[in-house]
Parts: C-alpha cells; structure tokens; sequence
C-alpha cells in the first residue's frame, strides 16, 4: 500500500503543480502578482492542495492493491484458509490512519496558514504605487483603470525608471506624456508623486484645434496607492482554527464543517475501498478504478453542497457536519455485509443464480419432452 501510495501521491502531485504553476504565471503575466513571487505562492497553494490530494491518493492505494488481490486469486487463497474480508481492515488502518492524521493536520493548520500567507503576498503586491508594479518592457494598468504606464528601464534604485511613457484618460480627454526620466517622491502630507523629468506632454487628438503640445524639466503626477483600500478582512479559509472556533457567524461555521470534513473522508473511503475492491479474477479489465473516481468527486461535491447550505443559513452546522459521513459510514457496513454474505440464500446474487438455474432446468424440461 505504502509503495502504492507513493506511485499515485507522485502523479496526483505533479498533475497538481502543473496546473497551479500554469495558473500562477498567467496571473503573474497579467500584472496581478509579482513575479518574484510566483515560487511562493505555488508553494501555498500546493499546501492548500494537500489534503484532497491524500485524500484521493488514500482510496486509490487501498483500492488497487485489494483490486490486485482479487485478480491474483489471492484473495481466493485467503478465504480458503477460514479468513474473512473483515481481516483486512487492521492493515488498511495501519496505512490509513497515519494519513487521516496528516490530512487533519494539513486541514486544519497547514491550509488555512497558505491560504493566509498567500493572500498577504496578493495584497501586498496590490498595495503598491502604480509605477512600482510596472516592469521593464511591459504596460500596466494603473490601479484607478485610467492611466496605462510603460518604462524601459530601471536606473539602479528602483524608485527611479527611465524612459517613461502614461496614457491618461481623463475628463480634460486623453493626455500621452514621455520622459527620460521618473522618480518617485513624497510629499509633505505623506502623498506619494511621480516626477518626470526632461519629456513632453501631448493633451487631445492631433489636428484638432484643441490639441496641445509642451515641453517640460519637471512634471509631478499623483500616484494612486490603495493601502487603505484592501485592509478588508480575512477570508474564512484563511482564518487559523482556534479562531475559527469561537467564528458563531454561517461562513465560519461552514468553513469548520469543511476542515471537518477531509479527515473523516479520508478515513470512510480508505475502508470503503476494502469491499470496492472485488473484483472477478475471471473477468477481463475492470472499472473499479473508474467507479473509485466517481465516488471521490461526488463525496466530494457533496460535501461542498452541505457547506454551501451552512453558508447560506439553510442548514445548522450542529445538524449538518455528521448525517453524510453517518450515511457513507452506513454504505461501508452494507457492502462489507453483501460481500460476506455472498453464499447466503436470501443474498441478491444467491437469488438471481437460483432463478437462473431454475429457468435452465425448466427449459431442460421442456426439452426432454418435446416429441
């Protein structure tokens, strides 16, 4: 299982970086994240990623090695020698639980930290001063969607640009100034400004009779700055559990159900797996993996759906976070049961075998006395 689980932890892992870097670099090439911190912010939202991926790596593990089981007729051997299916759920659990614990863990406090640090590195970003967000080579929107800077580059301090271009949009029409040179400074009342220096100032369209052209030493221009703007609190999946806790509010309390949520299904699928597995050893390929699949992603779905209730104030928490485990709890024990009661005469396949044969036997009949 373990060798298992690293074969499967290691695809599930890569497919997940793989996906989270190419939507990191978009983000970052869209001027929404500094792209000295795309390493960073992979890496927390990797972390956020966690505890499905064990999740899933768990159920998969336990599934293929009973599944293989089964098609090496060694579970034939197994129940031959006066062993049931039930023998098998201490050494899943030995395998299982460690991982159930790592998931709590990465549920409840590895997560919510990423998520944390990452929306630090995301505002931080965001409340930088316009010019500070430009990078050599590359326009960026002002963060008031009405200026557009471009430079060329960088002179030593990076407070200090060159070869400046902004487009302003304003109520006066459109402005396009160029400059050798900017810098940004600070004024008496802590406005932050952007001097340009040596460059030229073109207000209107050309050939109209209101364009108008100067030239210019210096020229100060207001740079937008949103610090005050995104001190907004926390997202609850950002909020560290302890705080959670005492959180009376639908979104805190459908957060908890959540982080509740992974290590409890974690636990249900590893044994869920143990009766999923069979398999006829006879038979060709099998679709147990596929049926695993399905049953991960609507376990999964449901659980979202439940806190999405939770959220909205549909549902209580207290009435909310137990009866779909409790369900999936009760679908372990009925398959468990179907499977050791494969021989029993009231059992649906007994049945349907007895039936089979009985039309067999009639047809038999008929036939030994047709003339």
């Amino acid at each position: 299982m373990a060798s298992t689980a690293f074969a499967s932890f290691t695809i599930l892992f890569s497919v997940c970086v793989t996906w989270t870097l190419i939507g990191i670099l978009g983000k970052a090439a869209g001027g929404k994240v500094a792209s000295s911190d795309v390493v960073a912010l992979i890496l927390f939202a990797t972390v956020n990623y966690l505890p499905t991926i064990l999740i899933l790596t768990s159920f998969i593990s336990v599934l293929m090695v009973v599944t293989r089981s089964y098609r090496d007729s060694e579970m034939v051997v197994w129940f031959a020698s006066g062993l049931s299916l039930t023998r098998w759920i201490a050494p899943v659990l030995s395998f299982g639980l460690p991982m159930v614990l790592l998931t709590a863990g990465l549920s409840f406090v590895a997560a919510p930290w990423a998520k944390e640090k990452s929306a630090e590195y995301v505002e931080r970003f965001a409340k930088r001063e316009d010019l500070q967000k430009v990078s050599p080579g590359q326009f960026r929107e002002s963060s008031s969607a009405n200026r557009i800077f471009f430079v060329e580059g960088v002179a030593g301090d990076t407070s200090v640009v060159q070869n400046v271009f902004v487009n302003t949009v304003d109520k006066n029409g459109t402005a396009v100034i160029v400059a050798r040179e900017g810098v940004i400074s600070t004024g008496p009342k802590g406005e932050r400004y952007l001097v340009l220096k040596n460059g030229r100032r073109y207000q209107g369209m050309p050939g109209q009779s209101d364009f108008q052209t100067m030239e210019f030493d210096t020229y100060s221009m207001r740079v937008t700055s949103q610090a005050q703007d995104l001190d907004s609190e926390r997202d609850t999946d950002a909020v560290p559990t302890m705080t959670l806790l005492t959180d009376a509010t639908n979104s805190g309390r459908a957060e908890l159900l959540w982080r509740i949520a992974s290590p409890l299904t974690c636990l249900v699928l590893v044994l869920l797996a143990i009766p999923l597995g069979f398999v006829n050893p006879r038979a060709g390929s099998s679709a147990n993996l596929i049926i695993a699949l399905l049953i991960f992603f609507s376990y999964t779905n449901a659980v979202k759906l439940v806190e999405a209730s939770v959220r909205q104030g549909k549902f209580t928490f207290a009435l909310s976070w137990w009866p779909l485990h409790l369900m999936a709890a009760l679908t372990v024990l009925g398959l468990f049961a179907w499977r050791l009661n494969l021989n029993h005469r009231y059992h649906p396949l007994a049945v349907l075998a007895a039936m089979k044969r009985s039309r067999n036997a009639n047809a038999a009949d008929k036939k030994a006395v047709a003339p």
